[in-house]
């Protein structure tokens, strides 16, 4: 996708840039805030989101992203009940808030169940229909465990890339701090909400 790449906000327009945007994670200790992570902007170092997870929330399986200025965005949360049990997919949900309170369904994160797995892809589906959004289906292709990872949507174009840098593959905390590349008119709130998912399945510094 070039710099004329159409906007495509799931969450909102405020976040998609024009240009591409290099962002950093960085966990957050479980000690300070109870877990989680912050993501800045590489280029201003200004602090764009910050990710909550169940230690801070006191519920499993549940997750919420707001930005700078603590302002609610999403929140994920894995659905349970009979459907799921009977899938061969662990199913999460990502959902806005209106101003009422009413909780509106974005997208779906489908991550196959470990037993089942198969090397099957984790696939994530834009559940609103609006017409600036050019695609509904992606994948997860690499393995977000190693921080070497791609959002790719169903034309084979890479929306945005989770990496490390040499420095930092190097250290021994290198699953607390690396950068996620969105390429231009991708929703950054919606990335990082996928990557707050993965990051739960994961083990990572969301989860209890």
């Amino acid at each position: 996708m070039g710099a004329n790449a159409k906007e495509m906000p799931v969450v909102s327009k405020m976040f998609c840039s024009s240009n591409q945007v290099v962002l950093g994670v960085r966990a957050r200790p479980h000690v300070v805030g109870g877990g989680g992570f912050v993501v800045t902007d590489l280029n201003s170092r200004a602090v764009v989101f910050r990710v909550d997870g169940c230690g801070v929330l006191g519920k499993k399986d549940q997750i919420t992203l707001t930005d700078a200025y603590q302002t609610p965005l999403l929140l994920m949360r894995r659905k349970g009940g009979i459907v799921e049990a009977l899938s061969i997919h662990k199913r999460w949900g990502g959902y806005t808030q209106d101003y009422v309170g009413s909780q509106k369904l974005v997208f779906t994160l489908k991550d196959p169940k470990t037993c089942y797995a198969n090397n099957l892809p984790v696939r994530v589906s834009i559940e609103q229909t609006v017409e600036n959004i050019y695609c509904q289906n992606f994948q997860i292709k690499g393995y977000f465990q190693d921080k070497e990872c791609s959002i790719v949507d169903s034309r084979g174009n890479v929306i945005a890339e989770v990496g490390v840098s040499k420095d930092m593959k190097k250290l021994r905390d290198k699953n607390d701090l690396y950068h996620v590349v969105v390429k231009p008119g991708i929703d950054q709130a919606f990335v990082v909400g996928v990557i707050a998912i993965l990051d739960y399945i994961h083990n990572g510094s969301t989860r209890c």
